[in-house]
């Protein structure tokens, strides 16, 4: 009988912790060069992919500027941003496998002149082609992990955006069918999702939290869940460790935030949904 990978002795060696751990057994960092020396290779390319996230941050500083520091998570190093730039530049192909689809996308649209006049805001264009990207990777898990995350975003967006006075579709990435169905019923009192999206009523609760950090705990409380939901049949296998991978991020965020921290943040996560847009207090 054919088994797909299985990490027996690594998995039963990884300590346990739990939503309310206040110690990180190791950072993420850690984690993943620990991966790096376990994984299989088919495994370890699957996880690359995820951890696409932290290249495409460095790909954004580098663009705004060549001297920007770059987050050492990444697997792209900056000589080959500089020279998938230059290639792209020069009309060239990219012979990188290294690099993605979409940052060569982005790139091309950074490099347009009608778009950079159009003041775009390249956060939410690298998150959309991301997510996409994201939704569409072979292992069930980890596509339907980026769905669902796509899904709060998006929702929780459109909520903050109508509070605010925003344009709904603008705040709106990704191009799943949810992302289609917000900016169509903009308008709507449920966005045209309470029969269309399982966790609608969920996220709408965890919206209407009053406290900014008691709401990012709650959300943050909701997606580990779904992780362990998701993975109870799951015991030595590469979707194990995909969800003690996103455990620990989550937990790596909250052992290093403070209740004042964590409310600047979700603070300026609503004030990037337009920009320099100055948010009226709470």
């Amino acid at each position: 009988m054919f088994f797909k990978n299985q990490y027996y002795y690594f998995i039963a060696g990884l300590p346990d912790f739990s939503f309310d751990s206040m110690k990180l057994p190791f950072t993420v960092e850690e984690f993943k060069l620990m991966l790096d020396e376990e994984l299989k290779p088919d495994d370890k390319r699957l996880l690359k992919k995820y951890f696409l996230k932290y290249d495409n941050d460095n790909l954004l500083n580098f663009l705004k500027s060549k001297d920007a520091e770059l987050s050492t998570m990444g697997s792209i190093s900056r000589e080959e941003i500089q020279e998938t730039i230059g290639r792209i530049k020069e009309d060239l192909p990219l012979t990188n496998k290294k690099i993605p689809a979409f940052h060569e996308k982005f790139i091309r649209t950074w490099l347009d002149e009608d778009a950079q006049a159009e003041n775009k805001l390249w956060e939410d264009l690298m998150s959309s082609l991301y997510m996409d990207y994201g939704i569409e990777v072979k292992n069930s898990l980890m596509s339907r992990w980026f769905e669902m995350n796509l899904n709060i975003g998006n929702l929780l967006s459109a909520i903050y955006a109508r509070k605010y006075g925003l344009d709904v579709a603008r705040v709106v990435v990704g191009n799943n069918p949810v992302a289609k169905i917000i900016r169509e019923n903009a308008s709507a009192r449920d966005f045209g999702l309470s029969q269309e999206l399982e966790i609608y009523e969920t996220v709408l609760r965890l919206s209407e939290e009053t406290d900014i950090y008691e709401r990012e705990r709650k959300i943050d409380k909701f997606r580990w869940d779904w992780l362990e939901e998701n993975t109870v049949f799951n015991y030595f296998d590469i979707e194990y460790v995909f969800a003690y991978l996103c455990k620990l991020q989550i937990l790596e965020r909250w052992v290093s935030l403070n209740a004042e921290e964590g409310e600047r943040v979700f603070r300026e996560l609503i004030a990037g949904l337009k920009g320099n847009v100055k948010m009226p207090e709470e």
